[in-house]
């Protein structure tokens, strides 16, 4: 076993395999050039910062992540949430939460709790997934259109109808130069595929400004400043404990949208790669990045599916890939940074544009409303709408509740008692005594336990012996125990002998333990 994984690495780290690593890291590098920055902005961040994020997040989810291939940063389902954060607490208050979400992602993994993120419905992952991509996509209209309306943190209704309104004074500059950039995304990978279609289309657009030099198109540059040719550097963040008061809300939700997300690129990563990730070292490699990411200028990252299958597709099997892809990125800032100021708002804006199409899953997402039952389609369109209307944390949550409660009402309706009677002698005698044998179906939990005891209140007066045969008894929970626990204590004082018989090891251990059976 030894030799085989000593083989296995030494091919792993060959020169032929690290040369193919470097170049699935640059080709990475590229895609994830424009992506970060449009990322960053619409995150209410700069566009350096997005990079920071990438650069810092990429490195530490390889090295010290659960899967050999993940590729870190900033991501479009981060958007919404973190553009609220920083609407309402600033960059810095977005750098804390983000570090505190990694501290609390660092101890979920430490608790091994890696496996419960499984646990959430498919149905509220897609529903609350496309309502983020509903929100990018018109959260972007601003600047791919040129309009000038101030949208602030309004609701998603008022921030629609203020973009609809504002239609009519569209910038047609601005507009032309974001179709040109919508249809080299759409039309380019059919034809070219080896060069990555954001890149085409943020060299083309940028191009044209720079030649044409349209007034009224927003840039980089007249948006954001210079952009700075420099490195990540380390700086403390001002936390302290009102800080932590205020943004542990924030932090949690970072926390766990990083979490899900993560986990979710994991598994992709495992189905295309062949590999198996280790979900709990994942967290705690998430969390590492969103720790360190803030503090070199950055904000929250998590594992980005796009980039991911890109160094998978290109050859990357291992963490020289990630780091590559950070190396590659630390060069375009020092050398190619004076250039980044014509890159037009409303190209970035079409790239959003195409990430929202693609998280949507609308697809997936008609696949389940055709062939899911009816109670799993209200989950999606729960989880959908509260998305977009109120805010993911409800969204979640309220999800997550829902179908909990419509999953605990299925297994309840599975949960059978089936009674036999029968007639014992007594004492040798003509005098006979009523058994009564239940066979106790299904799980005995909270939800079950009102039916269990109307059962036996039925019949107190009817038997002198009771037996619950528990075959069929997977577990039983607290609420399960307590009810056996007064049936017993009430059959006793009326002299019904009671019997358990057919319990796994489980479920005796729990009936000795709270005294139901001796």
């Amino acid at each position: 076993m030894i030799a085989w994984l000593e083989a296995k690495r030494a091919k792993l780290y060959s020169q032929s395999n690290i040369i193919q690593n470097i170049i699935a890291g640059i080709v990475v590098a590229i895609v994830a050039l424009p992506l970060s920055m449009a990322f960053s902005i619409a995150s209410g961040a700069t566009p350096q910062q997005g990079l920071y994020t990438a650069i810092v997040a990429a490195i530490c989810i390889s090295l010290f992540g659960g899967s050999r291939v993940q590729i870190g940063g900033p991501t479009g389902a981060f958007i919404v949430i973190l553009a609220g954060i920083t609407a309402r607490y600033g960059i810095t208050g977005l750098q804390i939460a983000s570090l505190m979400a990694g501290c609390i992602l660092v101890l979920m993994g430490l608790l091994r709790l890696g496996a419960v993120i499984k646990y959430i419905p498919e149905t509220v992952i897609v529903g609350f997934t496309a309502g983020i991509a509903v929100i990018i996509f018109v959260g972007q209209w601003k600047y791919f259109f040129g309009l000038n309306v101030q949208t602030g943190n309004m609701p998603f209704y008022l921030q629609f109808l203020a973009l609809v309104k504002s239609f009519s004074n569209l910038d047609v500059h601005t507009t032309l130069l974001g179709l040109v950039t919508l249809g080299i995304l759409i039309f380019w990978p059919r034809q070219l595929k080896k060069i990555p279609a954001p890149l085409a289309g943020l060299v083309a657009a940028t191009v044209l400004q720079t030649v044409f030099k349209f007034q009224s198109v927003a840039t980089l540059g007249s948006t954001f400043g210079a952009f700075p040719r420099s490195l990540p550097t380390f700086h403390f963040l001002p936390i302290g404990f009102p800080e932590i008061a205020s943004l542990m809300l924030p932090a949690f939700t970072i926390a766990m949208l990083g979490s899900i997300e993560s986990l979710l690129s994991a598994v992709v990563a495992d189905g295309m790669a062949g590999t198996r990730h280790h979900s709990n070292q994942e967290l705690i490699g998430q969390g590492i990045a969103n720790i360190l990411s803030p503090l070199f200028g950055g904000f929250a990252a998590t594992g980005a599916i796009a980039r991911t299958a890109t160094n998978i597709r290109n050859g990357g099997n291992c963490p020289i890939a990630g780091v590559t892809h950070s190396v590659v990125l630390c060069l375009i800032i020092l050398l190619l940074a004076p250039l980044a100021a014509n890159i037009p708002l409303c190209c970035l804006a079409a790239i959003l544009f195409v990430v929202a199409y693609n998280m949507s899953e609308w697809r997936r997402f008609i696949l389940l409303c055709r062939q899911s039952p009816s109670y799993d389609v209200l989950v999606l369109f729960v989880a959908f709408l509260l998305t977009v209307f109120v805010n993911l944390v409800v969204a979640v949550n309220i999800g997550i509740i829902l179908a909990t409660l419509i999953f605990m009402q299925r297994v309840s309706k599975t949960f059978v008692l089936e009674k036999h009677t029968s007639f014992i002698a007594h004492n040798n005698t003509s005098d006979c005594r009523k058994s009564i044998t239940f066979d106790v179906n299904g799980p005995l939990f909270f939800g079950v336990v009102s039916l269990f005891e109307q059962t036996m209140e039925s019949i107190h007066d009817e038997a002198a012996e009771v037996i619950f045969n528990m075959e069929a008894v997977p577990f039983i929970d607290g609420s399960g125990l307590i009810t056996l626990q007064e049936v017993v204590a009430s059959f006793r004082k009326k002299n019904v002998s009671v019997q358990f018989v057919g319990m796994n090891h489980r479920v005796e251990a729990k009936l000795r333990k709270s005294k139901v059976i001796t």
